[in-house]
């Protein structure tokens, strides 16, 4: 039982994520009032996840989700094919006016001091409306499975969306998998159905079934209401508030093995100082501190968890891990859209101290 977790070693899936599938819109270093054209990206937290491990650590993954039959649902599942990911669709009619919907996620790159402007329209968004009963776990986990994700802003999306992950978990659970969880709290989404209060409640019940939970100190406070130093740190860099605050997440959800997040300090919309923590079995691990020039930083949390979780499945030491999340995630901040186009050689070769001379 290597970090503590009993990894299967050989499943038809090494991992299946549930959350909700979105688009994109991103004009570039153009703010949206000014815009005239945009490219889209496909995204969502937990496909981000699963697709990075797919085409860059080539792994066998899938997503369990919603999807629309409408020509923007025929775009993403086009994406979801390319990235390698298998799809297990909860299918929903469009009625050609009002929905439902695959939300839309509008988001800026900024440029220098002019920070990346985020907002979304979810509007009857079909994610929101699974329940539990909508996927057959049983087929789905058929071959077996390894490792099961989800994260905090699925679980934000309606009062139905948390009992998915849920019923998810316990069923990956019987079927032998890891079971992990990126907090990822987002005030905005919880606050339109339930506020703090029931966010806590939502939370705590999908903990409960955790093995692996990545979230920055400030995650552990809200999602967890875990109790965090009132005065900020002196460095985004500094890792040890999040690491003073382990002993109680372990106390409150004791099945935790594992725990571990970014730290980024940004000095620019542009140049980030970019490095990783982890608590793994009882001890502790700290990436490397790289500087990084960024064209998109959407996505890089997500990339360091792909990276993060890949380390994990293939059985690297732990400090390895922590690194290999690290260079994904900061190789993902120079590619424009939310998921990788790293391989596996890049991230392993920036990951033990690579540059960026040109590869001939």
């Amino acid at each position: 039982m290597k970090y503590g977790l009993d990894i299967r070693q050989d499943a038809a899936l090494d991992l299946v994520s549930i959350g909700a599938l979105v688009h994109r819109l991103d004009p570039g270093v153009i703010p949206f009032r000014k815009a005239t054209q945009c490219a889209i990206h496909v995204s969502g937290g937990e496909f981000n996840v699963a697709a990075n491990m797919a085409d860059c650590f080539r792994m066998n993954t899938g997503i369990a989700t919603a999807m629309v039959d409408y020509p923007i649902g025929d775009l993403i599942a086009e994406r979801v094919r390319a990235m390698g990911v298998r799809p297990f669709y909860k299918r929903f009619k469009h009625n050609g006016v009002s929905g439902p919907n695959m939300a839309t996620v509008y988001s800026d790159r900024g440029q220098g001091v002019r920070a990346p402007v985020v907002f979304y329209n979810r509007c009857n968004e079909a994610a929101a409306q699974l329940k539990p009963g909508d996927f057959d776990w049983k087929t789905i986990f058929a071959g077996g499975v390894r490792w099961f994700h989800s994260g905090g802003i699925f679980a934000a999306l309606s009062e139905t969306t948390g009992e998915v992950i849920v019923e998810g978990m316990k069923a990956a659970k019987a079927a032998g998998a890891i079971v992990s969880f990126d907090l990822n709290y987002r005030a905005k989404l919880w606050n339109i159905w339930g506020g703090h209060e029931r966010a806590l409640g939502v939370i705590s019940r999908i903990v409960e079934n955790v093995d692996v939970l990545v979230g920055n100190e400030e995650d552990l406070q809200m999602g967890l209401g875990i109790p965090g130093p009132e005065v900020a740190k002196k460095s985004k860099l500094d890792p040890s508030t999040f690491f003073g605050m382990i002993d109680k997440v372990i106390a409150k959800y004791p099945k935790v093995k594992v725990v571990a997040t970014t730290l980024r300090e940004v000095h620019s919309t542009n140049h980030h100082s970019w490095s990783a923590v982890a608590w793994v079995d009882g001890k502790t691990y700290v990436a490397p501190t790289a500087e990084l020039t960024v064209l998109d930083r959407v996505g890089g949390g997500d990339g360091f968890a792909s990276g993060f979780f890949y380390g994990l499945l293939s059985g690297e030491e732990p400090q390895e891990a922590v690194n290999l999340g690290w260079a994904h995630g900061a190789l993902l901040t120079t590619f424009p859209g939310d998921t990788s186009m790293a391989t596996v050689e890049q991230v392993r070769a920036f990951a033990k101290g690579g540059s960026a001379r040109i590869q001939r």
